[in-house]
């Protein structure tokens, strides 16, 4: 493909993207595939001779979309949202031009120095607290990593890191394997699989903290668990607290776990993936009031910030405690301007070396809808939750099962369990929307997330007449 070509083919795809955006909707939500479907529409060989754009376009319909979730369809409810817009679309496209490897400064100095301001523009507008802004006389700043899961387990490296140090400074005769074996960390056990899951990477235990009735941990409850703890001989040193769970969408209590965290050195995680996005509003802001205890702290704009995935943002307070942990300089990456204390260099803050052109996208979002723009979209998505929230309430059949915040429902039949999985299996039999479960308190329950850019009310009162057509016809079988 030359550039002729290319300029040709190039506003074909995006005539493309454009036309299934606008109709989407028309598409089945959830694919009617069965496991391995794709293998048998594609040869077993790539192609020996080169085959011609128009082939391949022809079999994205054929092969790839009828294996394809529609992720920004309007009846897609499930999980949390995927970002998308148009001004990120065409920023992914300009950084897939560019090509860049931004792992050092110098690797391209835009590259670095665009998100080191993004990631302070963002705090900004998150009122976080000066130190952990690059841009200002604090010792921290701002980074991007690939996702939420990512950034938990770089906070709790650099913490474990932080740990053994400390340890060593007051014992010098302590080995470090032998450091390791006692510490232990925690969470809630209400948070995303992945923070169990960065323990078992980094090699320490992690215990889950009870949650109280709204579902957040409570500083008496890891006050008490850090006394035992220590009197067993462990090394407390990590707490990651979340703000807006995934089951539920719950809020630990950092007000009370940050002052203790801090008095016994335990390094304090925040996992905002989804619910930290709505800060930026001044009405979700006070969710994050004890944010200045914290270590480290992370939110995903490629979830409610319209930034297409992958952008999921990071701050530390100091950023020498991630830099010392992760620093290696072989003579092959150093650059004549690194020690000047003007430049970051991010491959210090992240595991893989290579990383993509990603600030692009939000300098793109920022200007072009604002933050008055980003705020309406947040509260529109917020307001059609409060939406379907009142729909289930109406109908007596329905129990709502936790606080509806922000954009998700958590619902339910009043009845078994075995009811519960019933309706939701005809629900994405069905394939007109797309819904996931969660468990709380023992109960099998429905999570309703609005997560397309694109939903409007009249989508939420179809999905919801939709739900009840089929809580109707499952009512009506003799096993019910």
């Amino acid at each position: 493909m030359d550039v002729a070509e290319f300029r040709r083919r190039g506003k074909e795809m995006v005539d493309y993207v454009a036309d299934y955006m606008e109709t989407i909707e028309q598409r089945q939500v959830y694919p009617d595939v069965e496991p391995g479907y794709l293998r048998h529409l594609i040869p077993t060989e790539a192609p020996l001779e080169p085959e011609t754009y128009e082939d391949v376009i022809k079999d994205v319909e054929r092969v790839i979309m009828p294996g394809i979730t529609h992720w920004h369809s309007p009846y897609f409810y499930a999980y949390f949202p995927a970002a998308t817009s148009f001004p990120a679309m065409l920023a992914d496209m300009l950084c897939g031009a560019i090509g860049c490897i931004g792992f050092s400064w110098a690797a391209s100095p835009a590259c670095t120095e665009l998100e080191t301001v993004m990631l302070d523009w963002l705090g900004k507008m998150l009122q976080l607290p000066d130190d952990f802004l690059a841009g200002t006389h604090g010792h921290g700043g701002g980074v991007i990593q690939s996702t939420a899961s990512e950034a938990t387990l770089m906070s709790l490296l650099a913490a474990r890191c932080k740990a053994v140090r400390l340890v060593q400074a007051s014992d010098p005769q302590s080995s470090e394997a032998d450091i390791m074996s006692k510490l232990v960390a925690y969470t809630s056990d209400q948070a995303h699989s992945s923070v169990e899951r960065a323990g078992l990477i980094g090699g320490v235990r992690m215990k889950k903290v009870p949650t109280d009735d709204s579902y957040a941990i409570k500083g008496a409850t890891l006050k008490k668990m850090l006394e035992e703890d220590k009197a067993a001989g462990l090394i407390p040193f990590y707490l990651c607290a979340t703000l807006g769970t995934t089951p539920s969408c719950a809020f630990d209590h950092i007000t009370e776990l940050g002052p203790m965290c801090n008095a016994e050195k335990i390094w304090m995680h925040i996992d905002a993936a989804y619910a930290g996005s709505a800060f930026i509003c001044p009405e979700f802001r006070p969710l994050l009031n004890g944010i200045e205890f914290a270590d480290s702290f992370n939110l995903n704009p490629h979830k409610w910030l319209l930034v297409n995935f992958d952008c999921s943002t990071m701050w530390v307070k100091k950023r020498s405690d991630i830099i010392g942990a992760f620093k290696m300089d072989p003579l092959y990456l150093t650059h004549e301007n690194q020690e000047s204390g003007l430049v970051t260099d991010y491959r210090h803050w992240q595991i893989p070396l290579g990383r993509r052109f990603r600030s692009l996208k939000m300098w793109f979002v920022f200007r072009m809808y604002g933050l008055k723009g980003l705020q309406a979209h947040i509260r529109k998505q917020v307001g059609l939750a409060k939406e379907f929230e009142s729909l289930v309430r109406a109908d007596k059949r329905f129990e709502i099962c936790a606080e509806v915040i922000m954009g998700l429902v958590c619902f339910r039949l009043k009845g078994s369990n075995e009811l519960n999985e019933a309706l939701l299996k005809k629900i994405n039999h069905g394939r007109r929307i797309h819904l996931v479960p969660c468990q709380l308190s023992g109960r099998f329950v429905l999570r309703f997330a609005v997560c397309a850019r694109t939903t409007e009310s009249h989508h939420i009162q179809e999905a919801w007449r939709h739900i009840t057509q089929l809580t109707f016809e499952l009512l009506q079988e003799p096993a019910h």
